[in-house]
Parts: C-alpha cells; structure tokens; sequence
C-alpha cells in the first residue's frame, strides 16, 4: 500500500460497483456454464458479458460472446447433469472479482473445482479467467 493511501483509508473498492460484480460472479455459475437450454445460456451471456468479453481457460483463449456461447456449450454437452456450486461468497476489488466453486451431479461433493476470476466493464464482464484446481474427468 503507497503511504497516500494509507494515510487516507481509503477502501480499496470506493466508486466500484461491488454487488454488481457479486452478481455477476454468482449468475455465471448457473445461467452461462450450468445452463442447458442455448436460449437461456445466450440470452445470459448478452446480459452479463460486453461484446468483446474474452474466456481464458485451461483450453485457451476465447474472445466475443459466439465463441464463449460455443464453449459454455460443449462444456455443458460433456456434463449435462452436473451443478456448479459456489465455494463462499464472491469477493470484489475494484473492477474485478473472484469466486470459487465445484462442479459435479447435484448432491454430491464435487469432481473437479475451480475460481473464476473477472474484470468488470460497464457493468458486465469483459474477462473471465478460469482457474482450475482439478481438471473435469
């Protein structure tokens, strides 16, 4: 922390948006990665992601809302009746986020787990980084 800030206790999220990037965080889970149904995912997608939204992921890196629509797809095609569950609360600092989860069938511990991290633009997600801790089997 720079003496400044410091001196002034400014907390480190003033002027950002924080329940708006926990919302972002916790309806990602469900509605984009845990969405079945293409129209709902997409429409979620439209609603939480800007236009030039860029996926890093174990995979690689996707940009645009078609190409993170592609992948939530064929990632949900390989699990169809898997959840993901949110691992504690989301976290915020400044414009970005973070919150870890498990994936697995409804009611059962999780086979893999992970933390999204975010950067937050204008109210939707610019970035997402998919960190995983176990791969998915």
């Amino acid at each position: 922390m720079n003496e400044h800030a410091s001196k002034t206790n400014i907390p480190p999220s003033v002027g950002a948006d924080v329940s708006r990037i926990e919302t972002l965080l916790t309806r990602n889970l469900p509605e984009v990665f845990g969405e079945g149904d293409p129209v709902r995912r997409r429409a979620a997608i439209e609603e939480l992601y800007t236009v030039d939204c860029v996926l890093y992921a174990p995979p690689g890196i996707l940009v645009g809302r078609d190409a993170l629509d592609k992948f939530a797809g064929d990632l949900r095609a390989t699990h169809p009746h898997y959840v993901y569950t949110p691992h504690g609360a989301p976290q915020a600092l400044h414009n970005s986020g973070r919150l870890a989860w498990g994936s697995g069938p409804r009611g059962e511990a999780p086979v893999y787990t992970g933390v999204d991290f975010i950067i937050a633009r204008d109210g939707k997600i610019a970035a997402l980084y998919v960190y995983l801790d176990t791969p998915p089997s």
